[in-house]
């Protein structure tokens, strides 16, 4: 009979954040995400012997990892997080507000109470280090430095003893506590590498590698390459060609897992699932037996599109490309190849967390089922390839996604007609392999390099790299050895495709700034370690600005006319705004439908904007917002209110709003019981409802009468905008936690301190 085999591989990936010259680590999420992600990652699979996966540690990560369980790294975000706090310098303090915040606001700030009491105090600030240090006490900044780093810790060490006694303590912790967490920390790290290799050595993973600092081989190999995928695309003014690069940097990878794990991997995640031809001649002349890339990379070397019919699956004939492996044969190069299922992938990284983990997991098993039908009514096996990241995704879920895993693995389990493989598995017992002869070049996003080249960012940073390279190619000859391996270190540091992810009009998050000074710091170096002064253009930061603001809260009243035709932008001056932030790390590929919501109050009124990222989208959708009115003292929302609307052919069909628990709605398109509600959809989508339905009044500081004090003052709203399509979350803002309005009267309003 044949069968469906499911190949699971998790991306596990840190940019190097360490400065070599200084030893100094610029960012800290090496450290968290090991401390949270990795090692249950796998060590939950010990509940699951017959559930088989692909876990690929980038060289990068691992080298970084053995940096601090040696004890040899240097990182002022733990040095802050352990220092007493009545030591803190005004410095320490700012860095402290301004980075121990950098979590998830639902799952794990709002995880422990005290934690987020103090980033609502923080944000009441204007989410400013310098205006909310004055709010701070230095046992805040314990229970910050306590609860910051508790908050990283993976859910297998929260059921020790000594952690979960401090989670049951809440707050006012001590030295004792804090020194506790911090000691801790570098007992756990040691466990996460230890934990992979024990699992491979007894058969429940396979352990793939990649470059060693993450670059972009294809565009290694030859920048120009770019221009191949998307012809047209601007390039730097200087080509880049180095291939010797890019086999170092595959090969010291390849070296780097056999010298950790005592076994050469087999297989190899290209950073960014990015091949060409050139790529894969390097890779088969290294022994590696397979590589895994996107299935728009397939489609765009095969002249067809992956498109899905409304339960998404794909025609047979696509199918059957697909849900294969295929055989590349091209001259003297030889690999086996995995397409990873795009739509599968995307479910586990962006929609699976806004639903309940048992539906999630049946929804996913059913869709893997659909997927491979086409293939075993034709008699032959399918496989299926799973591919994302293995740690930012499950930021978005309760409890770092344990619950939705388990009852995954369960259904892959106890399924008889569904085999969870490895990939060299899934290569050993497969039968009908595709054929490939060539390839069109392209990564995992979009099947071309764009977000790496072609913005001017970006081939400002292409130029930069090529100067420095052959600044080493020419005085590299006349420096010491250590001058030499140092400066080379530097450049295939600088050569890592993170630093590119930030530049351009792409993505974005609250550490733009570090990753352009890191960047630019890796270019100095190779100037600095060779005895050179480096350029001056290198002080300069690349990137053209910041990242887009995330939140700006309401300041004035707004009275906007709700149309949806044209956005009228002194209409909405003074609302409150919620920017997507379009990153990434765990963001690979998702497609970002909805671009900002805004929302404003005035005295009768409750407003609220929505603007797509791009056109109204063509295929039927469902808007949703959730609203919610709540009392300072109370435990649960006085009042919740949802709105929904259906768009079909980028056309307003329906909407309703209703009370949470009622069947019957408040309002709808066809009712019209109210005067004041309006909903519109044009370029963007609009509304307007009563405050009164959500028993909200704005109050004025200077209201104290009895009849004010005799009925609980609701002190503000939240609000909450999705997208849903085909009975899935696909999109929403804020993508956690949500946008909150003070019930103040405007002159309150207008005299708060941002």
């Amino acid at each position: 009979m044949p069968v469906v085999r499911v190949v699971i591989l998790w991306h596990q990936h840190q940019p190097f954040y360490k400065d070599l010259v200084t030893g100094e680590y610029r960012l800290p999420w090496v450290r968290l995400h090991a401390l949270k992600d990795y090692y249950g990652m796998v060590k939950l699979l010990d509940e699951f012997p017959d559930v088989h996966q692909t876990f690929n540690l980038v060289p990068s990560l691992i080298t970084q990892i053995q940096d601090y369980v040696s004890g040899t790294a240097h990182d002022p975000f733990l040095h802050v997080a352990a220092k007493p706090a009545k030591d803190l310098t005004a410095d320490d303090r700012r860095f402290a507000l301004q980075y121990l915040f950098q979590a998830n606001p639902t799952n794990m700030i709002g995880r422990y109470p005290r934690y987020r009491e103090l980033w609502n105090r923080y944000r009441s600030s204007g989410d400013s280090p310098e205006r909310a240090e004055k709010f701070f006490q230095p046992q805040d900044f314990t229970d910050l430095q306590v609860l910051s780093q508790i908050a990283w810790f993976d859910e297998f060490f929260l059921e020790e003893p000594e952690i979960a006694g401090l989670i049951q303590k809440g707050h006012g912790y001590s030295l004792e506590d804090q020194h506790l967490v911090i000691a801790r920390q570098r007992e756990l790290l040691s466990k996460v590498l230890p934990a992979h290799g024990d699992a491979a050595r007894r058969g429940l993973i396979e352990i793939s590698t990649s470059p060693l600092y993450h670059p972009i081989l294809p565009l290694l190999c030859d920048t120009n390459v770019g221009a191949v995928s998307s012809p047209g695309l601007p390039l730097p003014p200087n080509r880049f060609r180095h291939p010797e690069d890019a086999r170092e940097q595959l090969l010291r990878g390849l070296d780097l897992h056999q010298e950790v794990f005592g076994m050469r991997p087999r297989g190899v995640w290209p950073s960014e699932g990015s091949v060409s031809d050139e790529v894969l001649a390097i890779g088969h002349s290294l022994g590696v037996q397979w590589m895994a890339t996107d299935e728009g990379v397939l489609g765009r070397s095969q002249g067809i599109h992956f498109s899905r019919d409304g339960s998404g699956r794909l025609p047979p004939d696509a199918a059957a490309r697909l849900y294969t492996i295929h055989r590349y044969d091209n001259g003297q190069s030889v690999m086996n190849l995995l397409f990873r299922d795009h739509t599968l992938s995307d479910l586990i990284g962006f929609v699976y967390s806004g639903m309940p983990a048992e539906e999630a997991a049946q929804h996913l098993m059913q869709n893997i089922k659909n997927a491979a039908q086409a293939l075993l009514d034709m008699g032959r096996d399918a496989v299926i390839s799973i591919i994302l990241d293995g740690e930012n995704a499950w930021e978005y879920y309760p409890r770092s996604g344990r619950e939705f895993l388990r009852r995954l693995y369960d259904a892959l389990q106890r399924d008889p007609g569904v085999e969870a493989v490895t990939a060299s598995e899934a290569i050993e017992r497969h039968r009908d392999f595709g054929h490939l002869a060539s390839f069109v070049p392209g990564s995992w996003i979009n099947a071309n390099f764009n977000v790496w080249i072609s913005a001017s960012e970006d081939n400002r940073s292409w130029d930069y790299l090529y100067h420095a390279r052959n600044f080493f190619t020419q005085t590299a000859p006349r420096a010491s050895e250590a001058q030499r391996k140092l400066a080379f270190e530097e450049l295939l540091i600088a050569e890592g495709s993170d630093w590119n992810w930030w530049y351009g009009p792409e993505h974005h998050s609250a550490n733009d700034r570090d990753f352009d000074e890191l960047y630019r710091k890796h270019l100095s170096n190779v100037y600095q370690a060779l005895g050179a002064t480096p350029p001056d253009y290198l002080a300069q930061p690349i990137a053209g600005g910041l990242g887009r603001p995330s939140f700006a809260p309401q300041t004035a009243y707004i009275h906007p006319r709700i149309t949806g035709d044209v956005v009228r932008y002194f209409e909405w001056m003074g609302a409150a705004r919620y920017t997507a932030d379009h990153r990434a790390g765990a963001m690979h590929g998702k497609r970002f439908l909805l671009d900002a919501v805004y929302a404003g109050i005035d005295e009768n009124y409750v407003y609220g904007r929505l603007d797509f990222a791009g056109d109204v989208p063509e295929t039927e959708f469902a808007l949703v917002v959730n609203l919610e009115s709540w009392a300072a003292a109370e435990l649960r929302p006085r009042r919740a209110l949802r709105l929904d609307a259906i768009v079909q052919e980028r056309q307003l069909q329906e909407w309703k709003v209703s009370q949470a628990g009622d069947e019957l709605p408040l309002d709808s398109c066809e009712a019209r019981a109210h005067d004041g509600v309006k909903v519109a959809l044009g370029r963007n989508f609009e509304f307007r409802l009563p405050l009164s339905w959500l028993l909200a009044t704005p109050v004025s500081s200077g209201n104290n009468s009895a009849a004010a004090a005799s009925v609980p003052a609701t002190s503000k709203l939240r609000l909450r905008f999705s997208l849903w399509q085909k009975g899935l979350p696909v999109d929403a803002l804020p993508l956690e936690g949500w946008i909150e309005l003070e019930l103040l009267s405007e002159a309150d309003l207008m005299a708060m301190e941002y």
